[in-house]
């Protein structure tokens, strides 16, 4: 079963300084109906305004991983992490036992635009760990780069899922085989697609049950996420 999830049907919470997408319910946007996919339990879309940022604050038991599409994310961590994450960067942030972070946009002119993904994880209480690594765009050229799995990614998360980036425009395709009784989530980032042979647009995602394959096709100009996670 696939179903769609329009981008105006997301949450959608502008601070000022902060303008933020929820895909799931999160802080004061609520819907029972979407709390989550699988072990998925957060995709954010936030724009953060110059000179501007989130605070010192506190996470536990969260897999975080920050995926920036334009601007520096600034990251300062209470493990002594201190980083800058550009464009074409996957951070992952393992929470574990308990670790204090702030994240700013620090640039004077350029609005700061990422997602923030939340994955529940399959181990708890272990020590918090922080991962930053380059993903290559030819890397996700007409193909899904998987960018964070449990082995085999461009990061490590404590997790039962894996993520995967891809660049399709054109006659570029891809194809992904998930195992049976796992979910999927597709969400597009930009540009169009098609998912399954279902057209999706900018900011539209794809919630798969019971799909054992997930075909993508008719890309333009199109940057997606995919994730494969359990049910």
């Amino acid at each position: 079963m696939l179903t769609i999830r329009k981008s105006q049907d997301r949450g959608y919470a502008d601070h000022g300084w902060l303008k933020s997408f929820h895909s799931f319910s999160f802080a004061h946007y609520y819907d029972p109906e979407f709390m989550g996919w699988g072990n998925l339990r957060v995709i954010n879309e936030d724009r953060i305004a110059p000179g501007t940022g989130f605070g010192r604050h506190g996470h536990r038991d969260m897999e975080i991983i920050s995926y920036v599409l334009n601007g520096n994310l600034a990251h300062k961590d209470s493990m002594g992490n201190t980083e800058g994450i550009p464009p074409g960067d996957v951070q992952r942030m393992s929470a574990g036992s308990g670790v204090q972070h702030s994240e700013f946009n620090h640039a004077p002119q350029e609005v700061t635009h990422f997602f923030q993904i939340w994955i529940e994880p399959n181990v708890r209480g272990i020590p918090a760990s922080y991962e930053q690594k380059q993903v290559p765009p030819a890397s996700k050229r007409g193909a899904l780069s998987r960018i964070a799995a449990p082995e085999g990614g461009v990061v490590k998360i404590h997790a039962d899922a894996a993520l995967y980036a891809g660049l399709f425009d054109g006659d570029e395709t891809a194809t992904l085989t998930i195992a049976q009784g796992r979910k999927a989530y597709v969400h597009l980032i930009r540009g169009a697609l098609q998912v399954n042979g279902v057209a999706l647009i900018t900011g539209d995602a794809a919630l798969l049950d019971n799909e054992t394959t997930i075909a993508l096709t008719h890309g333009q100009d199109a940057e997606v996420l995919v994730f494969d996670l359990a049910a």
